[in-house]
């Protein structure tokens, strides 16, 4: 059954997504807030009357992630720098940092990371990705401080002042955010060379929603 699973989620759909639309909708990758940032109205579809929820384009989600993956892959891993605070952003990133090598600093970001010298924690990446604007402000504040392009996953309630790119999703769920990093490590280990096709790929979503300890 995992085997059907990953290979299904493997074939692209007729409409050239990265997955079938299918597999977006079941992960929440779509499902935004209740509050909507004027920074996001333009990654909003709709809104769910019946809940007021904002739900967001899986097709610009889909073609950012495509943009994003052919951004980072053209840095070397240890100049990109993924921040991720929270549990699931943390877990689905870890398995994102040992597939292709780029950089992982997860849980609480220690203030001077990228600013004080002094700060065992220091890096200076070229490029910094972020989870969560919100849970992340002072790893974007020290970034733009010092002039480090900044990628973000955005959802409907996020600012996205400092963001120089941005990917529309729930940037919440276990389900979404598995997703998100599953597609983002297969797009770039192929280009990394790492596999030369799809089916090379041997992970499922399933195995990036695994939690590790925080």
């Amino acid at each position: 059954m995992e085997e059907e699973n990953v290979k299904n989620i493997h074939e692209d759909d007729s409409s050239g997504l990265l997955t079938g639309k299918e597999n977006y909708l079941e992960s929440g990758v779509h499902i935004g807030t209740k509050v909507k940032n004027n920074d996001m109205k333009d990654f909003i579809f709709k809104i769910k009357e019946n809940t007021g929820v904002y739900i967001l384009d899986i097709s610009k989600t889909d073609d950012r992630l495509r943009k994003l993956s052919n951004l980072l892959s053209k840095y070397d891993p240890s100049e990109v720098l993924v921040v991720a605070s929270r549990v699931y952003s943390s877990s689905a990133a870890s398995k994102f940092s040992k597939l292709t090598g780029i950089q992982l600093m997860k849980g609480r970001f220690t203030p001077g990371s990228m600013t004080n010298l002094k700060t065992k924690t220091f890096r200076e990446p070229s490029i910094l990705f972020v989870c969560d604007p919100r849970g992340e402000r002072q790893a974007i504040s020290e970034a733009a401080k010092v002039g480090i392009p900044i990628v973000a996953l955005c959802d409907t309630d996020n600012e996205t002042r400092f963001l120089d790119f941005i990917i529309p999703v729930n940037n919440k769920g276990k389900k979404s955010l598995a997703l998100v990093f599953y597609l983002l490590s297969r797009e770039i280990m192929l280009k990394q060379g790492k596999i030369s096709n799809y089916s090379d790929f041997k992970f499922s979503p399933q195995y990036f929603e695994q939690l590790e300890d925080f």
